[in-house]
This record gives structure tokens, sequence and C-alpha cells, in this order.
């Protein structure tokens, strides 16, 4: 009698790390929350193996999937990370704070969780931030402690992100890429994990 022999273990993915991040996208009126949610995940049968990520908010009984074919991948630091920035609420709605639940399934059916908290102020910490470019320099109106420009080409395409050391200061002084067209701004309050991102600008 012959016996197939799946290649696949039967031992559960691993989440090592899973990190929430809040951002603020510029908006008519309130500016619309989404959460940047990455796990650093492992299994036995290698990171193809895997098939759903699920975030869930036990307490408000919220679920987001995120299927193998609509996560974002990349690497850091030789960890991989897999997830999603568009985790949001419907019609635009603030994001819950407190804990979340963090589940990973692999093709084979296993399953591992972690749990992740998220509390940041319900309300943003500073007024959201803004930007001008004219006459070959920039001026920013930002509280936050750390400004970057995020920098596209002109078919949108991401080219490099630049941080800005002061509130105004020479667009070529900045020594953009020939291939930057657009850019935004990017404002950060890494103690807190919350961001906003403006629209884009013209650069040149």
């Amino acid at each position: 009698m012959l016996r197939l022999l799946s290649s696949c273990s039967n031992v559960e993915p691993r989440i090592l790390y899973g990190s929430l991040e809040l951002v603020y996208y510029e908006t008519e009126g309130r500016p619309e929350e989404r959460f940047n949610f990455f796990v650093i995940p492992e299994d036995d049968d290698g990171i193809e193996n895997l098939a759903e990520l699920y975030l869930y908010h036990d307490r408000d009984g919220l679920r987001w999937l995120i299927s193998q074919d609509d996560w974002v991948s990349f690497q850091n630091e030789n960890q991989t990370w897999i997830g999603s920035r568009n985790i949001a609420m419907i019609e635009g709605g603030a994001l819950p704070r407190g804990q979340y639940r963090a589940v990973l399934i692999n093709k084979g059916g296993e399953k591992t969780e972690r749990f992740i908290s998220f509390d940041a102020p319900e309300e943003p910490r500073f007024p959201f931030p803004s930007f001008t470019i004219a006459e070959g320099g920039y001026r920013l109106e930002s509280r936050y402690p750390r400004n970057h420009f995020i920098c596209y080409d002109a078919q949108g395409n991401f080219v490099r992100t630049i941080e800005l050391n002061g509130r105004e200061g020479s667009i070529s002084a900045l020594n953009l890429p020939s291939s930057a067209r657009t850019a935004a701004l990017w404002a950060e309050d890494a103690e807190y994990r919350t961001s906003a991102l403006t629209d884009v600008l013209p650069i040149r």
C-alpha cells in the first residue's frame, strides 16, 4: 500500500514580534486614522507556507483579514515582516485603543496568536502638519518631533525618504534624486507610535 507523505510539518507557526503604529492621513475635516500592522513570522516550512494573518480587537468585536495575496512583505535587519498599512474603520472612524490580538495561520491550518497593545491618546497630540514649496524652497508647519519628505517619481512610485532637520530650507540642498517629482510630509511622534502623512506637492 502506497502512503502519501505531506511535505508540510504539523508545527504551528510563530509570531516573534508584533507592531501597531497609527498614521493620520490628510482628508477634508478630521484626519483619517489607519494602522500600520506588521509581525515578524516564523514557520518551519518557510514564510511561503503562511496563508492568513488576522487582527482582532476582541472588546469591540472587530476583525481584519490579510491574506497572503494581500499582505505587504519587507526585510529589515535580516528579519521578514508581513502585514498591512491599511487597517481602518468603516467610513474613516477612529480606531479603538487597547489590546489587539494577531492570529497567524499557515496552509496546514496550524495557527498561533500574539497580543499587541496600542494606547496612544484618543485625540492627536499635535495639530495636523502642513508644508509649502515655492521659489525653490520649502517651509513646514509641524509640531511633530521628526519630519521627513517622502519622495515619489512621475508615476507615483516611492523614491526615497529624506529627514528634514529644520522647518524651512532650500529644495536643492536636500540633494533629491533626479527622478523625484512630488513629495509628501511624513511627521512622526515615535514616543506614542503615531505619525501624520500629508498629500503630495510637486517639487520640480
